[in-house]
C-alpha cells in the first residue's frame, strides 16, 4: 500500500505525469513499435543490466551501485518464490541423494546433492549478501573519499539504506555459519531477528533511495521523449531566430507550467518560453542596464 500511495503521488506531479503520458504514446505508436521494441531491448541491458548511466558518473560508484542492486534482485528473485510457495525442493522418492526443483508445481531441474549446482542453489541468498556487502564497502569507500558526497548526505536519505541492507546482509549469512559451523547454535533467535530486518527494510522501500527501483522503470520514457523530440519539428527562437529546443518540449512545458501556476504569457500573446536561454540571459543584461542607466546619482541626474 506505501508503494502505491507513493508511486500514484509520483505520477501527479505534473512534469513526472507529462513525462509518463508522452512516453507512453511515443512508444505505443504504431510506424514505431517495432523499433520502439528494438531500442527499449537495448536501453533494458545498457541501463538496467550494466547500469552504464552510473559508470558515465563514477566507476567507483557504478561498481558499489552494480553489486547492491543485483544483490538485491538476486536475493528478492530467490525469496519472494520460495515464500509464496512458487518455487520448491524436494528429495527423489527413491534417492536420498538427488533433489528436485520444482517452478510453479512443475519440475524443472533435477541434481545430485553433492554437486556444484547443488551448492550453488542452496547458498544463493549467501551470494547475494555477500554482493550486497561488497557494494556496501564499495559506497562507503567513496563516501569516504569524496568531499562533495561528504557534505550532502543524509543519515536518513543516504545511510539509513546502507544500514538496513548491512543488517539483512550479516543477520542472514549469520543463520548459514549457525547452521553449517555451530550446529544450529541460536538458530531459532538469528531467524528472529533476520525477520526482522527483513521487514523493516521493506517497510522502509516506499520512503527512501529504494523507492527509484520502482521509478527507474519509467527512465526508457525519457529518451524515447527526447528522440521523438530531436526527431520532430524544432523551436526557434523569437528573438533571434535559431532553434534551441523540440517543438514538443516547448508546447508540454507551457502546459506543465500553466499547471503549476506559472504564467510567462507576454503582451503580444507570445509565451516567454519561445525565447532561447541565450536570449533571456541577454534580455536580463539589458533590463539591468536600463534599470542602472536611469537610476539617479547624488547630484541627481542619471547614469547614462
Amino acid at each position: 500500500m506505501g508503494l502505491a500511495y507513493r508511486y500514484s503521488m509520483w505520477l501527479q506531479r505534473p512534469p513526472t505525469w507529462m513525462y509518463w503520458k508522452r512516453g507512453w504514446q511515443l512508444f505505443l505508436q504504431p510506424a514505431r513499435l517495432a523499433g520502439n521494441l528494438v531500442r527499449g531491448a537495448v536501453l533494458f541491458w545498457d541501463n538496467f543490466v550494466l547500469q552504464r548511466f552510473i559508470e558515465r558518473r563514477s566507476p567507483l560508484r557504478w561498481g558499489a551501485h552494480w553489486l547492491i542492486s543485483w544483490g538485491c534482485l538476486l536475493a528478492a528473485a530467490v525469496t519472494f518464490p520460495l515464500s509464496f510457495g512458487w518455487l520448491r525442493f524436494e528429495t527423489a522418492p527413491d534417492s536420498q541423494e538427488t533433489y528436485y526443483c520444482f517452478l510453479l508445481g512443475v519440475r524443472v531441474l533435477a541434481f545430485p546433492v553433492e554437486s556444484l549446482i547443488a551448492t550453488l542453489l542452496f547458498h544463493v541468498l549467501d551470494i547475494a549478501a555477500l554482493m550486497i556487502l561488497a557494494g556496501i564497502f564499495l559506497s562507503l569507500l567513496r563516501r569516504a573519499r569524496d568531499r562533495g558526497a561528504l557534505g550532502v548526505q543524509q543519515f536518513a536519505n543516504d545511510l539509513l539504506p546502507l544500514v538496513l541492507l548491512f543488517a539483512v546482509s550479516v543477520t542472514g549469512l549469520m543463520l548459514t555459519v549457525s547452521t553449517a559451523l555451530l550446529h544450529g547454535y541460536h538458530h531459532a533467535f538469528l531467524s528472529q531477528f533476520h525477520g526482522i530486518t527483513v521487514i523493516l527494510t521493506l517497510m522502509y522501500l516506499p520512503f527512501g533511495k529504494f523507492f527509484h527501483v520502482f521509478q527507474r522503470p519509467a527512465q526508457p520514457g525519457i529518451r524515447y521523449y527526447k528522440e521523438a523530440g530531436s526527431a520532430g519539428e524544432q523551436a526557434t527562437c523569437r528573438r533571434c531566430g535559431e532553434p534551441f529546443a523540440s517543438r514538443l518540449y516547448v508546447e508540454d512545458l507551457k502546459q506543465v507550467q500553466a499547471q503549476v501556476g506559472i504564467h510567462f504569457t507576454l503582451p503580444d500573446g507570445t509565451h516567454y518560453q519561445e525565447v532561447c536561454p541565450p536570449c533571456r540571459r541577454k534580455n536580463l543584461a539589458l533590463l539591468q542596464d536600463g534599470l542602472w542607466r536611469s537610476t539617479p546619482t547624488e547630484g541627481g541626474s542619471t547614469h547614462g
